[in-house]
């Protein structure tokens, strides 16, 4: 007898148990959010590095070529050299070690040349973001403009107020100065002459 209830006392009870795990819960979805932030803040980092890379490789292929591989020869002109390409070009890769680099999601980098939506010279290379689908607010680019698909087309749209906007602002500020009237300062009165009085000794 004594031995059984030495087992129970030992045990833990339904409601220990509960707390445990209602303890346990409420810090998974405490810590879990911020795991979850920042996976994807290291995938996002880990996207900028690639196209950086592949933006260093385009680089060297342009010296020795004196352009960028088109938009139809692709990435692959990195590794293999195209076969519509000049023979007096002076191809020297692989331009790159190893196999092209997926993005972080699995997916193959985008790229075009001419650029078709960034800005400048520089060929448009990007990934289509944790979704896999282009034009979208998650897309990471090379080009200025954040991870938005328009690039830097999008910083050109917003116009800047003009100049002029700003006159009447300066001006309702600057009357009521102008209309400021600074205290006239008056004149002294001048007292007027005391009349002599006439002494009664000469009547």
């Amino acid at each position: 007898m004594k031995s059984r209830k030495a087992q129970r006392r030992g045990g833990f009870t339904l409601v220990e148990i509960l707390i445990v795990l209602a303890i346990l819960v409420l810090l998974v979805s405490m810590v879990m959010p911020k795991v979850l932030s920042a996976r994807k803040k290291g995938n996002v980092d880990a996207a900028k590095s690639q196209i950086g890379l592949l933006k260093g490789a385009l680089e060297h292929y342009a010296l020795d070529c004196n352009d960028y591989p088109t938009t139809e020869q692709g990435l692959e002109a990195l590794l293999t050299k195209p076969a519509d390409l000049d023979e007096n070009t002076s191809w020297r890769g692989p331009y790159l070690t190893g196999e092209l680099p997926k993005d972080p999601w699995g997916n193959d980098y985008r790229y075009a040349y001419p650029p078709e939506r960034g800005s400048g010279d520089m060929p448009d290379i990007w990934s289509a973001g944790p979704d896999g689908e282009d034009n979208t607010d998650d897309d990471i680019c090379s080009w200025s403009g954040g991870p938005s698909g328009r690039g830097a087309e999008g910083e050109k749209g917003l116009e800047r107020p003009a100049e002029g906007g700003r006159e009447p602002r300066a001006k309702s500020r600057a009357e009521p100065r102008g209309e400021s009237v600074t205290p006239k300062r008056t004149a002294p009165r001048a007292n007027p002459p005391r009349a002599e009085k006439k002494s009664t000794a000469d009547f």
